[in-house]
């Protein structure tokens, strides 16, 4: 859970250098930052589970195509429970139910593409499949190593 946590935290920090939309507690300006930090055990940090929004779904799609097809990256599921990584765009997954009005004023946006991290491989691995998926959605260019 330690390194599920960590892991997390340090693709987050790095998805926020590249000025991309994440979501994460451990960040400082996630909303309920100051409440993780005092009720979070510090040895598990704040969980493994952020949202990076890339815009629509059809720019989520590719991305998690790319992450899970060409990087092995992980995989595409709607479970949050796995030691690899598992990504899904909960607004045509888990919350596809919804009406566009109730995923709007929950914050499900059309490309808000949540990822439980794994601790499979390395963090430099990891980031460098990442970043050239993100390059290959076109969500970054090709300047950023984090």
């Amino acid at each position: 859970m330690a390194a599920h946590g960590e892991r997390a935290l340090q693709l987050s920090r790095r998805l926020d250098a590249l000025g991309l939309t994440v979501c994460y507690p451990g960040l400082p300006q996630h909303p309920d930052h100051e409440l993780f930090n005092e009720l979070r055990a510090s040895e598990y940090g704040y969980g493994g589970v952020f949202t990076l929004d890339v815009g629509d779904e059809e720019t989520a799609n590719v991305l998690m195509s790319y992450l899970q097809n060409e990087q092995r990256f992980g995989y595409l599921a709607v479970s949050l429970g796995y030691f690899d990584t598992l990504m899904s765009c909960s607004g045509s997954s888990t919350s596809s139910e919804l009406s566009d009005e109730d995923k709007a004023a929950a914050g499900i946006l059309p490309g808000l593409v949540r990822m439980s991290v794994g601790y499979t491989g390395t963090l430099e691995q990891r980031w460098g499949q990442l970043l050239t998926a993100l390059q290959h959605a076109g969500i970054v260019g090709g300047e950023g190593d984090g």
